[in-house]
C-alpha cells in the first residue's frame, strides 16, 4: 500500500519516531529529516535499567519531600522525619530528641539528657531536670540534695493511702506507707497551726443564729431607731450576731413591714466609723469586697496593699464571686482594671491570680513537692538573675496545701525560708504579692493576724483595713486569727482594738470577734 503525493518519499508510508527510551529510539533511515533527539528521562523516573540501553546519570532533581535524609543532606527533612547526624534543622513536633539539641521538644516528647526545657504536664521527668513535673508525675532517679533526717514537709493530709515514698525526706522507708492523713507535719515557718485545712471553714466568731426570726429582728431595729435618740446597743446585738445572709433577710423584712430601706435608716441614725462598719455589715459579702478592690484601683495611684490582700489570699470560689460582682457593679472586668493599674511582673502575677484557676487537689504528691522546691531554688538563688515566670507558675497554680509542703521542703533544702529567698530576689509590689501568697499558704490565720496588726500599730489606725478584715473574716476563721495574733504579738486582738478604737465602733468590732 502506498500513500500518493507524500513529498520526498515517493508515496511510501511515513516512519514515526519511537517512544522515548525504547530500544528503537535511534533515528531510522527515511525518518523525519533533522530529527531532534529526545531528552533523556530523569533517572529516578526511568524504566528499570534492563529496559534502557543508557546508564542512569546523576539526577539533577532534589529527592522527594518524603525522602529519608542521610548524612549531611542540605535539605531539611519533612515534618516528622527522623533527624540523623548534624542536621541544622529542628525536628518536627513530637520528634524524639537525641543528644543536646538546642530545640525544644514537641508536646509529649520524652526528654533525655540535660535539656533546658521543661517537660509538658504529666511528662515523666528523667535525670536532674530543674522543672516541676505535671500533676501526678512520678519522679525517678535520685535527688541531687543529700537526705537529712527531720520531719516530713507535708501537711497532715499526707499522700494517698498506700503511696510508697522514695524521696529523701526523712519520710517513710522503702516498703512503708503512711495511712491516709497520718503523715506528720514539720514545724511551720510562720507560726501558728502546722496544717491548715482549706476545705472546711475555720473557727468563725459569727455564726448563723438559730432559731432565726427576721421579722422580730426587723421590729427590734425599727424600735431602736424610732423617736428621739438611737439605741446603738440594740443595733449591735442584732447585726453583729447574725450572718451576712441573715442580715440581708432582715433588711428585706424591714422594707416589707415598714416600707423603708434599712440601710438608709441606719445611715441617718449613725455616724463616723460606727456607721461605716454597720453599712459594711449590711452589704452582700462579694459586693463589699468588690467595692474595696474598685476603690483601691480607682483614681490617682493604687492602693496595692488592699489589692494584694484580697487577690493573693482568695480561693477560686472567692475570686470568681468577686469578679462577677465587680462586672455587674462597674460594667468593667476586674482583670481589665488590674492590667490598667499595675505593670511588669506584678501585673502578670495579678492576672494569673485573677483567673481563679488554682489547683484544688489537696492530696499532696511528695515527688511534685520536691520538684517544685528545686525549681524555685534554681529559678532564684542558684542562678544569676531571677526567673520570675517559675515563681509565678508554681505559686499561682498549686493548691495551698501543696504550697505549704513546698515551703517546708524549701527550708529543708536550703536551711532558710522561702520568704527569705523571695525578699532577696524580688522587690516592690511583686515581692509583697509573692510573700502574701506564701504566708497565706503556710498559715492563713497568721497572715490575716499580721494584716490586722499593721492596721493598728503605730500612730493612727487604718480603719478601712480594720473594718474590711474583721467583716470579711468573722464568718470564716476569726477564732483562729485571734489565736495566731496572740501567739505572734503576745497580746490579744481584743486588747489592740480596745486601745485603738472607742465608743460603739469599738463595741461592734469586739462583738464581731466574739469578745463583747
Amino acid at each position: 500500500m502506498s500513500y500518493p503525493g507524500y513529498p520526498g518519499h515517493g508515496g511510501a508510508a511515513p516512519t514515526y519516531p519511537p517512544y522515548p527510551n525504547s530500544p528503537s529510539a535511534m533515528p531510522q533511515p527515511g525518518g523525519y529529516p533533522s530529527q531532534t533527539p529526545y531528552a533523556v528521562t530523569p533517572a529516578h523516573l526511568s524504566y528499570p535499567p534492563s529496559a534502557s540501553p543508557y546508564p542512569p546519570g546523576p539526577s539533577p532533581y532534589p529527592p522527594a519531600p518524603i525522602a529519608y535524609p542521610q548524612g549531611n543532606s542540605p535539605y531539611p527533612p519533612g515534618p516528622g522525619a527522623h533527624p540523623q547526624g548534624n542536621s541544622p534543622y529542628p525536628p518536627g513536633p513530637g520528634a524524639y530528641l537525641q543528644g543536646n539539641s538546642p530545640y525544644p521538644p514537641g508536646p509529649g516528647a520524652n526528654l533525655h539528657g540535660n535539656s533546658p526545657y521543661p517537660p509538658p504536664l504529666g511528662a515523666h521527668p528523667q535525670g536532674n531536670s530543674p522543672y516541676p513535673p505535671g500533676p501526678g508525675a512520678h519522679l525517678q532517679g535520685h535527688s541531687p540534695y543529700p537526705p537529712v533526717p527531720g520531719a516530713s514537709p507535708y501537711p497532715s493530709s499526707g499522700p494517698p493511702h498506700g503511696h510508697h515514698s522514695q524521696s529523701a525526706y526523712g519520710a517513710p522507708q522503702h516498703g512503708m506507707s503512711y495511712p491516709h492523713g497520718s503523715v506528720p507535719s514539720a514545724t511551720p515557718l510562720y507560726g501558728g497551726p502546722s496544717s491548715i485545712n482549706y476545705v472546711r471553714k475555720g473557727n468563725a466568731t459569727v455564726q448563723p443564729v438559730q432559731p432565726f426570726d427576721p421579722r422580730g429582728d426587723a421590729e427590734v431595729l425599727r424600735k431602736a431607731m424610732k423617736g428621739l435618740g438611737t439605741d446603738e446597743k440594740a443595733i449591735i446585738n442584732v447585726l453583729a450576731r447574725r450572718s451576712n445572709q441573715q442580715r440581708l433577710d432582715i433588711a428585706l423584712q424591714f422594707k416589707t413591714l415598714f416600707g423603708k430601706d434599712l440601710v438608709s435608716d441606719l445611715k441617718s441614725e449613725l455616724s463616723g466609723k460606727f456607721e461605716d462598719l454597720v453599712v459594711a455589715l449590711m452589704k452582700p459579702h462579694s459586693e463589699f469586697i468588690a467595692k474595696e478592690v474598685h476603690d483601691a484601683l480607682a483614681g490617682i495611684g493604687t492602693d496595692e496593699e488592699t489589692v494584694i490582700e484580697v487577690v493573693c489570699s482568695s480561693t477560686n470560689q472567692e475570686i470568681h464571686a468577686i469578679k462577677n460582682t465587680y462586672q455587674q457593679m462597674y460594667h468593667r472586668s476586674l482583670e481589665q482594671d488590674l492590667k490598667g493599674d499595675t505593670s511588669g511582673n506584678f501585673k502578670r502575677l495579678m492576672v494569673s491570680l485573677c483567673v481563679g484557676n488554682r489547683s484544688e487537689d489537696y492530696n499532696v504528691d511528695p515527688g511534685l513537692v520536691q520538684a517544685d522546691a528545686q525549681a524555685l531554688l534554681r529559678a532564684g538563688e542558684l542562678r544569676v538573675g531571677t526567673d520570675e515566670s517559675t515563681f509565678n507558675a508554681v505559686l499561682c497554680q498549686r493548691s495551698f496545701a501543696h504550697l505549704q509542703a513546698v515551703i517546708n521542703e524549701y527550708q529543708r533544702l536550703t536551711g532558710h525560708s522561702l520568704e527569705k529567698a523571695i525578699k532577696k530576689e524580688f522587690s516592690g509590689d511583686i515581692e509583697d504579692g509573692l510573700l502574701a501568697i506564701v504566708r497565706s499558704a503556710q498559715n492563713r490565720p497568721g497572715y490575716f493576724a499580721e494584716r490586722l496588726y499593721k492596721s493598728m500599730k503605730g500612730l493612727g489606725t487604718d480603719d478601712r483595713a480594720l473594718i474590711r478584715l474583721v467583716v470579711s473574716r468573722c464568718e470564716v476563721d476569726m477564732g483562729d486569727i485571734k489565736q495566731a495574733f496572740e501567739a505572734k504579738y503576745g497580746k490579744s486582738l481584743a486588747s489592740f482594738i480596745e486601745g485603738d478604737c472607742s465608743g460603739h465602733y469599738k463595741k461592734c468590732l469586739l462583738a464581731l470577734i466574739g469578745e463583747y
